[in-house]
């Protein structure tokens, strides 16, 4: 794993997003295409702002997967992941190749086994994740499943997960916030060959900490990308405050 230190979430994510841009082009040459998992939530606002605005992506070979949604929230809600990618993303970039969007309004037994099916035929090039403020991958809150194979799971949301949706502005109190999501687990995202995960914000310093300070484990779940080859870590001042060597 690479750590990147930056004075503010811009700079983090201009750094994230040129980093996500060349490793994207590189695969397209490559092999023809590049399959990527984009991420959602606040930490990713600079990080796909950066990544839209880079030139000489052929979106055009490019699959792109996601990490995660509610089960039973309406694509319409303004917290929907889907609505995210739709308005964040897809909109600001030419056609994909393809777009395979969970969709939590559907059976979510039968949408984890096609997603499954889909990912399994595509094997992951660039994943775009973030932490939570619980450590977090994806909706993989503590204990976290570090041994299903399965590419989606359905899982239950922890209470600290559910405030940071609320306290993030995406529900108006945590009774609002669904208990039950699709995640992408956690073995499938190491499956991605590059990993960038975008960390901004004070709020996270306490998870980075765990992240990178403690013995790898399922009760700080982001601790697994200790464990990836090709990882990098993109920190602010404040999301990098709690840290030994912090300065």
């Amino acid at each position: 794993m690479k750590i990147k230190t930056f004075n503010s979430p811009r700079q983090l994510g201009e750094a994230a997003g040129k980093d996500a841009a060349a490793l994207i082009k590189d695969a397209i040459e490559k092999k023809g295409n590049a399959n990527i998992i984009l991420a959602t939530g606040a930490s990713q606002f600079e990080t796909l702002n950066q990544l839209i605005a880079e030139q000489g992506i052929e979106w055009s070979r490019v699959v792109m997967f996601h990490l995660d949604e509610y089960i039973g929230l309406p694509v319409t809600h303004n917290a929907s992941f889907r609505k995210y990618l739709q308005e964040r993303f897809l909109a600001r970039v030419p056609p994909l190749k393809a777009v395979y969007l969970v969709n939590g309004e559907t059976d979510p037994v039968a949408e984890c086994a096609r997603l499954g099916q889909l990912i399994k035929k595509n094997p992951v090039d660039v994943a775009l994740v973030g932490i939570g403020e619980n450590g977090h991958l994806a909706f993989n809150d503590p204990p976290a499943d570090f041994e299903t194979e399965e590419p989606y799971i359905i899982v239950e949301l922890d209470e600290q997960c559910r405030r940071q949706q609320m306290g993030e502005g995406w529900f108006p109190s945590v009774e609002d916030v669904p208990r039950k999501a699709i995640s992408m687990s956690v073995k499938q995202i190491l499956k991605s060959k590059h990993i960038i995960c975008s960390v901004p914000d004070g709020r996270k310093a306490t998870a980075v900490k765990n992240t990178l300070e403690q013995k790898v484990s399922n009760i700080h779940p982001a601790s697994i990308l200790q464990t990836h080859a090709a990882c990098t870590l993109y920190l602010d001042r404040m999301s990098a405050a709690f840290l030994s060597n912090s300065n």
